[in-house]
């Protein structure tokens, strides 16, 4: 009898996945019930996507290919100090940050670049933001057009998660802490998210332990981080160490069946709502 052989796993693509954060009552615009500490932007994705379809995340996506180009102006960590904490190449690490900035300009406005110390109006950026997300532009070509630099300087490190082997879609994603620059905020102009909003770390949790949304474990465990600080200046402070987390998967049990760092939390707060009724 021919044996038969194990499905051979997706090819994983890299990615980025920006946590966007600032204070509780710092924009009169927060949710009332945030619940005070640190809030955090939102998004769930409209169902008909591909990958992760109707779930709560953080704005974020593949790198593109031309994210690796180094003619672009940059402040900040290099790319080698970004490729040591994340474990990388210097090329990979360079286009994983091009690609947290560019994501997170595409899907939610926030452009985490500037002219010296200024910050330009994403407003009227909005046909570049557009040929960003049809690819039409690439970003290092839509710095240089605005004479704009990369500030690396306000992201950091935070995590780095790769999914299951037993996915269809498998990406190999780093995860960065970002505070909104002084004068924009994030909005809800993506085709890829039906509801934005901002909501405290705690307040996000205790929705999802309720069954009002549904957060996949890694998007969980980035809003149990930030729920240990009180303050973006402490959250931002604070030094990690990065290591890659893989869960494991057990044939057969679908989501029930992953292991990996507290996973035992994870699923005593998730309780028996697989899945749950999903409202933002």
């Amino acid at each position: 009898m021919a044996e038969t052989s194990a499905p051979q796993a997706a090819p994983l693509r890299d990615a980025a996945t920006v946590v966007l954060v600032r204070d509780s009552g710092e924009n009169s615009g927060g949710g009332a019930d945030s619940g005070g500490g640190i809030e955090v932007f939102l998004q769930r994705r409209v169902k008909q996507m591909a990958f992760a379809g109707g779930m709560t995340v953080f704005p974020g996506g593949g790198v593109d290919p031309r994210d690796s180009d180094a003619d672009l102006a940059w402040t900040g960590p290099a790319p080698q100090w970004w490729a040591e904490q994340f474990s990388t190449t210097t090329e990979l690490a360079q286009a994983l940050v091009c690609a947290a900035v560019r994501e997170t300009f595409e899907e939610c406005g926030v452009l985490l670049a500037s002219s010296g110390e200024e910050f330009p109006d994403p407003a009227t950026l909005r046909d570049d933001r557009a040929a960003l997300v049809d690819k039409s532009l690439s970003f290092a070509g839509f710095l240089r057009a605005h004479g704009l630099t990369l500030r690396a300087d306000l992201l950091r490190p935070l995590a780095h998660w790769i999914t299951p082997v037993n996915e269809k879609r498998r990406y190999d994603t780093r995860f960065f802490l970002a505070a909104v620059p002084p004068g924009q905020e994030p909005d809800g102009s993506t085709t890829e998210a039906d509801v934005t909003r901002w909501a405290s770390a705690q307040e996000a949790i205790d929705a999802w332990s309720a069954g009002k949304h549904f957060l996949l474990p890694p998007t969980w465990a980035q809003l149990t981080e930030v729920a240990r600080y009180t303050t973006v200046a402490d959250l931002l402070d604070a030094e990690r160490t990065i290591e890659p987390i893989e869960p494991v998967v057990s044939a057969g049990k679908g989501l029930s069946g992953l292991a990996f760092t507290r996973s035992d939390d994870y699923f005593a707060g998730l309780g028996d709502q697989l899945p749950p009724d999903i409202t933002l």
